[in-house]
């Protein structure tokens, strides 16, 4: 790969990943701090999210893959989400608040998935190429979310103009990102649209299995997403009743478990080929059910460690599971199907598996919420059990060994 390409990509994906950190994380401190939404209304905010997620990979199908350059695509949504979000700002109402946010992750969510592709086909090995790409994704968090960390802005409508300011500077950038033609040429069929040639890969067991396996564990995943930086704000306030929240710096504290994925997706391509997909999926959920029982029993006074611990978990939790399972899919996928098949892990994860979680983790965090009090170790019992279960499942059914086969070979 060119220099100058690898500086693209690179600039592209900070900027992608500076979009995203500045709100995600932060939406449902801002939602109940704000908007005084119940963790049900959260729990749909982030849903909302997912239901973008399902349908980006059939818009990426279609349009990546077959009519439009994916950078023009990339682009256009930038520039149409800007547009949205400076409704975002104006908004009061959590229920209004849910389908403003609807329309934004309509546009942002298939950017998730043309930043891959877009990496993807200027690669020649996108398993030892890629990671080194996507490491500006994740150090793009880690810088965004100490800055809202260090405002102390992290329940504010400021999130969402950070966002918007992002979301413009890389609409303009994507004009200049190396051209990217669709890769499928010919009429499309309806079994095309509905991502049918990506499908193809659930024939194999081993995907089928690591398939399912992604959306279950993508149940857990919404739990850590929606309530990590509350949960840990309401642990300091338990301890230190009499202090400014803003001096907690949760959001700094949160951006160490980005710290450690940088660390491990570096590398992730030695011990890809080391160990093998299947030891390092299994060593990755591991990792989740102890960042869960850390999460849960852990507290601001002598157990702050535990909490520490949990969130520096997060890169081996994310890129053992998520990071190989997107170049596990790559190397999967012919050249002709892959936009679709990167589409599709990402359906299975962000998609289907973070739907269903952001609305079981809103409808568990109002269970075990008591006049206004939370049992946060009944919350982060819950995905831990989950978790043990997908754990099983892969270690009984998921047989993958040596070279991975493409589905054309």
């Amino acid at each position: 790969m060119k220099t100058s390409t690898r500086i693209q990509l690179s600039t592209m994906m900070f900027l992608q990943y500076c979009a995203w950190g500045a709100w995600y994380g932060q939406m449902s401190k801002y939602m109940t701090n704000q908007l005084g939404a119940t963790g049900d209304q959260v729990g749909q905010a982030y849903a909302a999210f997912s239901i973008a997620m399902i349908a980006a990979p059939f818009f990426v199908g279609i349009l990546a893959d077959r009519f439009f350059s994916a950078q023009k695509v990339m682009a256009w949504l930038n520039l149409a989400g800007a547009g949205i979000l400076f409704w975002v700002l104006q908004i009061d109402d959590p229920d209004m608040f849910f389908w403003a946010i609807l329309l934004y992750c309509l546009t942002f969510t298939p950017t998730i998935s043309l930043a891959i592709s877009i990496s993807m086909q200027q690669m020649e090995n996108s398993e030892k190429e890629f990671p080194s790409i996507r490491v500006l994704g994740t150090i793009a968090w880690i810088v965004i979310v100490n800055i809202v960390g260090f405002m102390g802005v992290g329940g504010e409508v400021v999130i969402f103009e950070f966002t918007m300011w992002f979301s413009i500077i890389l609409g303009v950038f994507s004009f200049f990102l190396p051209k990217t033609p669709p890769t499928s040429e010919g009429p499309v069929s309806i079994g095309q649209i509905l991502g049918k040639d990506a499908l193809v890969l659930l024939k194999e067991k081993s995907y089928l299995i690591f398939f399912i396996s992604s959306i279950i564990i993508c149940i857990p995943l919404a739990f850590y997403y929606t309530w990590g930086n509350p949960a840990i704000t309401d642990a300091y306030i338990f301890s230190f009743p009499d202090a400014d929240p803003t001096g907690f710096k949760v959001e700094n504290k949160m951006s160490l478990g980005q710290a450690s994925e940088v660390i491990f997706m570096l590398i992730l391509p030695i011990l890809y080929v080391r160990l093998g997909i299947k030891k390092i999926i299994i060593v990755g959920l591991v990792a989740w059910i102890i960042r869960f029982v850390f999460f849960g029993f852990g507290n601001a006074d002598s157990l702050e460690w535990m909490f520490y611990i949990a969130i520096l978990l997060h890169g081996i939790c994310y890129d053992f599971f998520f990071v190989s399972g997107q170049i596990y899919t790559d190397r999967k996928a012919g050249p002709k199907i892959k936009s679709q098949a990167i589409g599709l892990i990402t359906l299975a994860t962000y998609g289907v598996g973070m739907f269903i979680g952001s609305l079981v983790s809103g409808w568990v965090k109002d269970a075990y919420t008591y006049e206004e009090v939370t049992n946060w170790t009944g919350v982060w019992l819950f995905p831990a059990y989950i978790v043990a279960a997908v754990l099983i499942f892969v270690m009984i059914f998921f047989h993958e060994k040596g070279k991975v086969a493409t589905v054309e070979e």
